[in-house]
């Protein structure tokens, strides 16, 4: 017996409908598809964060770090070396000074031609205390002679200790009748002298200011040629014409240790100061009645072949040698006595200076008690 199979054909347009329904029913929601964490930790390298493509920040200025700063260097190196000159200036006055207070003891208030005398003097502006006096040899050479502590200071300097000696021998031509030549020839010796000298200088932070202590020696010859007239019994007037060589030895010294602020200290060296002088003058002594005697001196003074001995090794400067140029100044006197009875006479006397710098304007006064004999 024949079998009969019949077959269903669908339309293509709802087998299609029909096939999607199938798949879109079969397939998952897609939260489904993702796979849940293993709770197992996974060995596996973590993966390389990717680079971000934003870009990097650039670090702002006041996140760096700051610069140290240079420091400014201290200046006044050439002020400590100017300072070395002007030690050169109070070394000359010193030599000046010691000079001028040299004479005193030499009579350099007092009449050119008198009888034998001595006396004991004291002074202030420099504090001076000591003897002189003169003695007639003969009838034409006398002796003048002195000594004396002293103590002074002018500019910057100080001579805090110093014993002074001098001597000359004069001859007076006295048999030439009441108008005459005479001459002198003589020494100023200070061979012990303890001085502070002061330096002073500027830097770009402030002041300095240094004392140094150390000790010096003057020495001083002279020779003097001069005319002397008695216009009467009382009075006489001379004029003469004088040369002096001084020297001036100083140790050598630092600036002092343990100064809180000296950037551009100084070392210096021993030397030795030189100076010539040629000195013009006159005087006049006149006695007022019977008790009153009165002397005024004074004359123009030149210096001439001037040498500083200092050399000084200045931080920052190297060697520094100073020098002096000529000087002229101006030295005056005088006295005024009073014959307190016979052969005793009280003085009061001045001797001083006056010109530029490193002489400058000083001033020496003092009282002394005088004897004659």
């Amino acid at each position: 017996m024949a079998k009969f199979t019949r077959s269903f054909v669908l339309p293509a347009a709802l087998s299609a409908a029909l096939s999607l329904v199938l798949v879109q029913a079969l397939t998952p929601p897609a939260s489904a598809q993702t796979p849940m964490p293993d709770a197992t930790p996974s060995t596996s390298p973590s993966p390389t964060p990717t680079p971000s493509s934003s870009p990097t920040p650039t670090p702002t200025p006041s996140s760096s770090p700051s610069p140290t700063p240079t420091p400014t260097p201290t200046t006044g190196s050439d002020s400590s070396a100017g300072s070395v000159r002007d030690l050169a200036k109070q070394r000359f006055n010193q030599m000046i000074t010691n000079r001028v207070l040299g004479t005193v003891l030499l009579g350099v208030n007092e009449q050119v031609n008198c009888n034998d005398c001595a006396s004991a003097f004291g002074s202030a502006g420099s504090f001076s205390a000591g003897i002189h006096g003169r003695k007639n040899l003969t009838s034409n050479l006398a002796l003048l002679a002195g000594i004396a502590y002293t103590q002074y200071n002018e500019g910057g300097y100080s001579v805090t200790s110093a014993p002074i000696g001098a001597f000359a021998l004069r001859y007076d031509f006295t048999d030439w009748g009441s108008s005459r030549p005479f001459f002198d020839i003589g020494a100023v010796l200070s061979p012990f002298q303890k001085v502070r000298y002061r330096r002073s200088y500027q830097t770009s932070l402030g002041p300095v200011s240094l004392d140094s202590e150390t000790t010096s020696e003057n020495y001083g010859a002279y020779g003097r040629a001069g005319w002397i007239s008695r216009l009467s019994p009382r009075d006489e007037v001379a004029a003469s014409v004088e040369v002096w060589q001084l020297w001036q030895r100083v140790k050598g010294y630092s600036d002092p240790a343990g100064v809180a602020f000296n950037p551009f200290d100084a070392t210096i060296a021993t030397g030795t100061d030189k100076t010539n002088l040629v000195k013009i003058g006159g005087q006049w002594t006149h006695l007022f009645g019977d008790s009153i005697e009165a002397n005024i001196n004074g004359g123009l003074v030149q210096s001439f072949a001037t040498r500083s001995g200092i050399v000084a090794t200045v931080t920052g400067e190297g060697n520094v040698v100073p020098t002096i140029g000529n000087q002229s100044w101006f030295e005056y006197g005088g006295r005024l006595g009073y014959r307190i009875s016979k052969g005793w006479v009280a003085d009061l006397f001045l001797n001083g200076t006056a010109g530029p710098q490193p002489v400058g304007n000083t001033i020496h006064g003092g009282v002394g008690l005088r004897i004659t004999y």
